[in-house]
């Protein structure tokens, strides 16, 4: 009997579906080639991650912090994938963190290093995202799609956020990278090709182009370890971002201010958390040795709080204001943790403001808020975002309160951490870095405009600035 004559009972699809008794009697990866592909696999994603991780907070550019995010979320979580792939196929996920191809390394380390945005894109999505892409397209198409589904499968949903990190990428290129600039980068792009094909491609399924190479790779911008750049930088549309003249949670939080103009105050907020991703980053590239679980939900919650920011970002637009002319959206929070404190402590602040957003008068009362203003995407975003920091205060038990070994020993050091903080605002203005413009006024001017509103004199007139709020100016729920 031949595949052609051979029938499935009443020609029901074979093979469960997934692919013809042809196609899943030929030959594919032993087990032992199939593991050696899935570690590289498992490499480049891990090492895309901590580029995308170490790039966000130094990054100005507004979008490609968010994209950063995204794709750093996308890779822990495929990461994690191929590790639990390799401890399936009788081998412990054990030789993951070494490194399967010092070419392939260096092939990492110098987009990693890569000067400026330009060389970083290009080395990033027109080189490694591809690289990577192409690897697991071969691996789809050589692999039996029957003995080794589970892979497959892995394959197929990789690819699909692959494409859209290659297509967002390639706008960015487009947009960003001048053609001078792709032509000062041409050495250095031949460098990246010499890389891959020197460690046989990412996957390795091309022979390397030297056997076992007596020389080290050669290098370009990647000479010396690259230093992590802990300091946060922001685009031309943030023009003042040590301004603390508004204090958004005095103005939420006054009961004698109606509910529809805190939606604006709420959208600040979530605009704001711009600089938790910034943060964050720092205590992921800061605490290496971690368990890849660790690393994945931490980068969750990193993509979780950039989306909040894109939240009032969207909401700004919906609401027909133009926020970087009305908006004054600051940095001193991220500034002043990644400067002031270890990673660890970093850690703390973060899991102590949490834990304060929890009672009734934090993210309920800002959804409760969203509800009582009439306004049905600012009670939306605030639903989400209120499931959202339930979530954030699970994984700061799953690993910060493990790791000090006590809730309430946790809550106390974030809380003495976060009170040697100095976010130094008068030294800030005496410096002339900021005047502390109260923008509040304006803001909700403009929003009354829009609205076909009459502005009330007691939001026009509030006073919501930092200096007025607390003595020690101590912000209390910074990054909420």
């Amino acid at each position: 009997m031949t595949f052609s004559d051979y029938r499935s009972h009443r020609d029901l699809p074979a093979v469960a579906g997934i692919t013809t008794i042809a196609d899943a009697a030929r030959l594919g990866f032993s087990v032992a080639a199939c593991v050696a592909r899935l570690k590289r696999h498992h490499w480049a994603f891990r090492r895309l991650h901590e580029i995308f991780i170490k790039r966000l907070t130094a990054e100005p550019i507004y979008e490609l912090k968010m994209i950063f995010s995204l794709h750093a979320h996308y890779c822990a979580e495929h990461a994690a994938a191929w590790r639990n792939r390799v401890g399936e196929m009788r081998e412990p996920p054990l030789g993951l963190d070494a490194v399967p191809d010092a070419a392939l390394d260096t092939f990492f380390d110098e987009i990693l290093a890569a000067p400026g945005p330009e060389a970083l894109l290009v080395g990033l999505y027109e080189h490694a995202v591809p690289a990577l892409r192409a690897a697991l397209i071969l691996h789809q198409h050589d692999t039996n799609r029957l003995v080794d589904h589970p892979t497959f499968r892995l394959c197929r949903f990789a690819l699909i956020e692959l494409e859209e990190m290659a297509d967002v990428g390639a706008q960015c290129v487009a947009r960003l990278v001048a053609p001078e600039q792709r032509t000062q980068l041409t050495a250095w792009r031949a460098l990246l090709g010499r890389l891959l094909a020197r460690a046989g491609s990412l996957d390795g399924a091309v022979p390397a182009t030297e056997a076992a190479p007596a020389t080290a790779p050669e290098r370009h911008f990647a000479v010396a370890p690259p230093r992590y750049d802990a300091v946060p930088r922001r685009d031309e549309r943030f023009p003042d971002p040590y301004n603390m003249g508004v204090h958004a949670e005095v103005f939420l939080y006054d009961a004698q201010m109606p509910a529809a103009p805190k939606t604006l105050m709420m959208y600040y907020k979530r605009l704001r958390e711009i600089d938790v991703p910034e943060m964050m980053a720092s205590i992921i590239a800061e605490t290496p040795g971690k368990p890849w679980a660790y690393t994945a939900e931490m980068t969750r919650q990193l993509w979780d709080e950039a989306r909040h920011a894109i939240m009032g970002e969207v909401a700004f637009v919906r609401a027909g204001i133009d926020w970087p002319r009305f908006v004054r959206v600051n940095f001193t929070w991220s500034l002043a943790l990644n400067t002031q404190l270890t990673p660890l402590e970093r850690h703390a602040v973060l899991y102590y403001i949490e834990q304060g957003l929890m009672p009734k008068t934090g993210k309920r009362f800002e959804w409760e808020t969203g509800v009582a203003s009439g306004d049905a995407f600012a009670a939306m975003i605030q639903d989400y975002d209120w499931a959202d920091e339930v979530l954030h205060a699970r994984i700061g038990r799953n690993w910060f309160v493990n790791a000090i070994g006590d809730a309430k020993k946790a809550v106390d050091y974030g809380d003495a951490c976060w009170s040697r903080v100095l976010i130094d605002w008068k030294n800030n203005r005496a410096q002339g870095l900021t005047a502390h413009e109260n923008w509040w006024p304006a803001l909700y001017r403009e929003w009354c405009r829009v609205q076909g509103r009459e502005p009330e004199p007691r939001v026009l007139a509030y006073a919501t600035t930092y200096e007025t709020a607390r003595a020690d100016l101590q912000e209390v729920g910074a990054s909420g």
